[in-house]
């Protein structure tokens, strides 16, 4: 099983090992959603959309729809 961001809880930590840039927003690649990078899961929305992550330092809100189409591994848990 592939784990995505979608997967994550909340205080986990994880790389990004892949990402499906056919349905990633070019400004979310430019903002540091990039494979090798580090990220947190900080919160989530009622209804679990959208989730607030912290990516090697900056803070984005995605929806989980983008979420479940970037792959990750290393999940940690603070």
């Amino acid at each position: 099983m592939k784990l995505t961001l979608a997967h994550l809880k909340r205080g986990e930590n994880a790389i990004i090992a892949d990402v499906s840039s056919i349905h990633i927003p070019l400004k979310l690649l430019e903002m540091g959603c990039l494979p090798g990078n580090s990220v947190k899961l900080v919160q989530v929305a009622p209804f679990a959309d959208p989730m607030y992550l912290n990516i090697n330092g900056s803070h984005l809100a995605i929806r989980k729809e983008t979420a479940q189409h970037i792959l990750i591994e290393n999940v940690t848990h603070e």
